[in-house]
């Protein structure tokens, strides 16, 4: 009879993927044995080997490019995509059939993440997929993996924690959660990949982590991965004579990260090329960026390789005399990522600001200041006052940011010594400019496998051994609500934004709204808005605002539903009232109550796709993952007033 005896952690990153997993039954109070899990993958066409981390690419191969037996995997003869290493290999010699980043497009906007998008470049006769369906082919090959090396205990049955940024949008959650769940994974919850790191760091101290901090301490929490850069700050305070940590604020999402450093690479690398009088085409620079990150990754990981060659396919040859070829140097990596992202700058230094052009390429809407130093002066400065509700926490007068007195990083892209060396050096740089004492770097934490680790050491916290950090939403919440009032020529109805759950709402809480009634429009379609501030950290459940300023509160996206009308009329007003909850899982719900009837909807915040329709509460799968927005008058609006619509 198979039993719940793991804690699986899964880091499902954008370049690379982690499983890590704690048997429960050899755990001894803070000390929980973590291990690896090697996943099989094919590392050649035809070949099977065991890797700790499974390449987050899938691979369109062509018809005629490899015979069925190449991709048999161990439990699968015949797998539904091409994933992990030989993905990653094929892909650097025809890029325009490789599909990466997915985890990055998942958190994108601007498109509908269910369509079939990916790879972007592809000719037509190249099957795409949605950055959904590429999630759950990475998760499937990491869940069958599991179930092969523990038969007698399926992953489906075991606690499962899957890691997103701290700064992932509801619906990017959502998205990550609704992948597991199309695998069976419907346990799975999630959790913030800065904590998960410190949670790996927490762990593999074996209990001496109280011996590097002391209340009052802030931790900065820096994590460049393959696709973004999350910051955050975790303070630790004391409470009954223990040790507490308290996460009280994240950065914004950064799309800032290893791709960029590795199109950097490459386009040095092009340079060297094209002043040797060799011309790249666009889909052959695409290839070179492919082969920067694998020549990167050599030359950080390992300190006795001070150079890889790095080759570049020519099109329609195959003879290694039809290559071009050059190669990269730690020299080259460390001057062009140390000057280029990680440059000395001032505090009061800000990201640049480009005027949005109307015509732009589809992509993913990176950052467009690549300096990961200015971000964060930003991130501090914006956060000044992050701890100043809690005792002990008091800011210096005229301090300019928030003080951390410790740096715990994270990223393949920190084991360059002239990285880590160099971000410390910009950070104490300005603490000692502000007269704070300088920050001290904790060490222990493994650059690669730390996220995994932590979630799966977080699965052990959670059943209430070692110490938990208290973060709850990562910001806090609103929906707007229109203001009944007769229509003036040139004045649109005012917009007032409703905080449906505040700064830090912690996990499987819920929290009813004010008595206040709200008209809910039925029946036909109406527009919600959704908005999030990781700033205003005073506004409570109910807090109505008028005025805010948009570098407080961001508008997320505007969504149009129509919901379900039984027992209505199209079009019909009716009074409800809200609540609020933040589901173990880590998503947001919002319900609306009929006042008569007591009728239940849940209002999904779509995850842009148009495909899911708002439903009433007994139609929806129990448990299902959602985020609720709201939109519409109070029923005190004048008779006739158009309730929730815009």
């Amino acid at each position: 009879m198979s039993e719940t005896r793991y804690s699986v952690g899964i880091d499902l990153g954008t370049t690379n993927s982690v499983v890590a997993y704690v048997d429960l039954s050899g755990c001894d109070g803070e000390k929980a044995p973590l291990e690896i899990l090697e996943i099989p993958q094919l590392t050649a066409p035809g070949t099977i080997g065991d890797r700790k981390q499974l390449p987050s690419f899938m691979y369109q191969a062509h018809d005629a490019e490899l015979a069925p037996g190449d991709i048999v995997l161990p439990w699968d003869e015949h797998p539904e995509a091409i994933t992990g290493e030989l993905a990653r290999q094929l892909g650097s010699k025809t890029p325009i059939r490789l599909v990466a980043s997915a985890k990055s497009w998942l958190c994108h906007s601007g498109v509908d993440c269910r369509a079939p998008i990916l790879p972007v470049q592809a000719p037509e006769e190249v099957k795409r997929v949605s950055p959904l369906q590429a999630s759950i082919a990475y998760l499937r090959h990491m869940r069958d993996a599991w179930n092969a090396r523990h038969p007698e205990y399926p992953l489906s049955e075991q606690d499962l924690t899957i890691t997103v940024p701290a700064s992932f949008d509801p619906a990017a959650r959502e998205l990550t959660v609704e992948a597991a769940h199309a695998l069976g994974l419907r346990q799975a919850i999630l959790l913030e990949e800065p904590q998960s790191a410190l949670y790996s760091w927490i762990q593999a101290s074996d209990g001496s982590w109280r011996e590097q901090v002391k209340p009052g301490d802030v931790i900065l929490v820096v994590d460049v991965g393959g696709g973004t850069t999350d910051l955050s700050l975790i303070a630790v305070t004391e409470a009954d004579g223990n040790l507490e940590l308290n996460r009280i604020a994240i950065g914004d999402h950064i799309l800032l990260g290893g791709d960029n450093m590795d199109l950097a690479l490459a386009y040095g690398l092009k340079l060297k090329l094209e002043a040797e009088g060799r011309k790249l085409e666009a889909w052959q620079v695409q290839a070179l960026m492919h082969g920067c990150r694998d020549a990167k990754e050599s030359l950080l990981s390992d300190p006795e390789v001070s150079e890889v060659a790095v080759v570049v396919p020519s099109r329609g040859s195959s003879l290694v005399g039809g290559t071009l070829r050059t190669a990269l140097t730690k020299d080259e990596v460390n001057r062009t990522l140390v000057e280029g992202f990680f440059p000395q700058v001032p505090i009061e230094e800000k990201p640049l600001v480009q005027a949005r052009t109307g015509l732009t390429t589809l992509g993913l809407p990176y950052a467009k200041d690549a300096r990961i130093t200015c971000h964060l002066a930003a991130f501090l400065s914006r956060h000044v006052s992050a701890a100043a509700e809690l005792e002990g926490f008091a800011l210096a007068e005229g301090a300019r940011f928030i003080h951390p007195t410790a740096l715990l990083l994270n990223g393949g892209v920190f084991k360059s010594e002239a990285l880590e060396r160099r971000l410390l050096d910009v950070l104490n740089g300005w603490l000692r400019v502000d007269g704070a004492p300088e920050a001290r770097l904790l060490h222990g934490a493994d650059l690669d496998l730390a996220v995994a680790r932590g979630a799966a050491y977080y699965g052990y916290v959670r059943k209430g051994k070692g110490v938990r950090i208290r973060g709850g939403t990562a910001a806090a919440y609103y929906v707007g609500v229109e203001s009944a009032m007769p229509a003036v020529p040139g004045f649109p109805a005012p917009l007032q934004v409703l905080c449906i759950a505040p700064f830090g709402m912690e996990e499987g809480t819920e929290a009813e709204l004010p008595p206040e009634e709200f008209g809910l429009v039925v029946g036909e379609p109406v527009r919600f808005r959704f908005f999030a501030s990781t700033l205003r950290r005073e506004d409570l459940v109910g807090t109505r605002l008028e005025d805010w300023r948009e570098d407080e509160i961001e508008e997320l996206h505007e969504i149009e539903i129509t919901l379900p009308v039984e027992g209505h009329q199209p079009g019909e007003v009716v009074p409800v009232r809200l609540a609020a909850r933040v589901t173990e899982v880590g998503t947001l719900q919002l319900e609306a109550v009929a006042r008569d009837s007591g009728e239940r909807w849940k209002v999904e915040f779509e995850v842009r796709s148009g495909e899911k329709p708002a439903q009433a509460l007994d139609e929806a799968v129990p448990e299902a993952p959602y985020l609720g927005t709201l939109e519409a008058p109070a029923e005190s609006a004048p008779e006739g007033a158009a309730g929730g619509e815009e």
